[in-house]
């Protein structure tokens, strides 16, 4: 079933699927300032962004997870079981990877309840996907947004509003009342204007001089050649000249009576633009929030220094896991258990980051429980020998 389709029946357009669009009412709309495609855009195009986001979003969630429940819940077994059942089905690993990226990026990201009622499978909707989204206000009195009441999608998805209740939208950093989230690259699509006196973007700089930069290297790397043949005629010039283009590889040789110069166009030296550039690539840098990059294409860095990166880092990866974390379960898990008859308050599923320790087993407490009798002595000497113990039979 195709992406359009699978809005189609959300939104109610197919019968077995009704009732996901809202009915129009006395509602604000809100764009994103900067369109989200454009943020994607530099993602997908500059390497020093999509690095950044790339390491960032693997922080947050690339080491995977595991599911826990309340042990003392009658149902435990279960419930835990449904909930990995439902994991694996929509591969819900991968959906948060994917996510995680477009999250980090332009600080949102929209997942389609393709049956709302009953939760069995998510779609993650193209980043453009959401024109507008609609809220109400807390109070007639008190013109504040509040309550969002619904997603317009964009005229090539339907042109139609998702009620909330068949949408999942991750966003994080809000600025004041807005309900788009914010990501660690809008800052570098932002223009600054002060006064009268308006700064492009830094996203902007940074192409400008990228683009620039292989013009600088054709100009002088192959610098302009004056040549002064004194009182030659105009043949002895066309000679010179028709023999240096067509001069093999290795040189010629050229053979003149008379006086010449050879003067080479150079940039003045006085010209120092490198203060300039490495002020607006520090900037960049600054805006992609994460030192790791650096460490890569810049010499010099110390052990000392990777180790100062990494814990900023973890300062900055910290908060978003525990954002998608309180997410999945509040808006997947708990719904997931609650339509499959379990309680999710007494179920307690969560997700954790990273694979399941294994308990640590110490010989002392092998030893104690052989002496009371808790393990068989054959059980005992099995699991010994995983240690290294040499044990011969009687």
């Amino acid at each position: 079933m195709g992406l359009l389709n699978r809005i189609w029946e959300a939104l109610g357009l197919w019968e077995e699927a009704s009732g996901y669009a809202y009915p129009s009412s006395k509602t604000i709309s809100e764009t994103a300032v900067i369109p989200l495609e454009d943020v994607m855009q530099l993602y997908e195009r500059d390497p020093a962004c999509k690095a950044s986001v790339d390491l960032l979003a693997a922080a947050c969630v690339g080491m995977g997870f595991y599911t826990t429940v309340n042990g003392e819940y009658e149902r435990a077994v279960e419930a835990k079981r449904v909930i990995d059942d439902f994991c694996a089905e929509v591969n819900l690993d991968g959906l948060l990877n994917d996510m995680a990226r477009v999250l980090i990026a332009c600080g949102n990201d929209f997942w389609l309840k393709i049956t709302p009622e009953r939760l069995t499978e998510l779609h993650r909707l193209p980043v453009d996907a959401v024109e507008r989204i609609e809220r109400n206000f807390i109070h007639s009195g008190l013109r504040i947004p509040f309550r969002v009441e619904g997603y317009r999608l964009r005229s090539g998805y339907g042109g139609e509003t998702l009620k909330p209740e068949a949408v999942i939208h991750w966003r994080i950093n809000c600025l004041g009342h807005s309900a788009f989230g914010t990501g660690i690259l809008q800052v570098l699509l932002h223009t600054l204007t002060i006064n009268s006196d308006k700064r492009p973007a830094y996203a902007w700089m940074k192409g400008k001089i990228e683009r620039i930069l292989p013009k600088i290297f054709e100009k002088y790397a192959g610098p302009d050649v004056l040549v002064y043949l004194d009182k030659a005629d105009p043949d002895t010039i066309h000679k010179f000249e028709r023999t240096i283009k067509e001069k093999p590889e290795e040189g010629a040789w050229l053979f003149y009576n008379r006086p010449f110069e050879v003067k080479a166009v150079q940039l003045d030296p006085r010209a120092r633009f490198e203060y300039y550039v490495d002020h607006i690539i520090n900037q960049f840098y600054l805006g992609c929030e994460t030192p790791l990059p650096r460490l890569f294409s810049t010499p010099g860095f110390t052990e000392a220094s990777a180790k100062a990166a990494l814990e900023l880092q973890e300062m900055l990866v910290k908060p978003i896991q525990r954002y998608i974390k309180r997410q999945v379960e509040r808006e997947i898990f708990d719904v997931v258990l609650a339509q499959a008859g379990f309680d999710p308050a007494k179920a307690r599923v969560r997700l954790n980051w990273g694979s399941p320790k294994a308990p640590e087993i110490v010989i002392a407490d092998m030893l104690k429980a052989a002496e009371l009798g808790l393990i068989r002595p054959e059980e005992f000497r099995k699991n010994v020998a995983k240690y290294g113990w040499e044990l011969w039979e009687e």
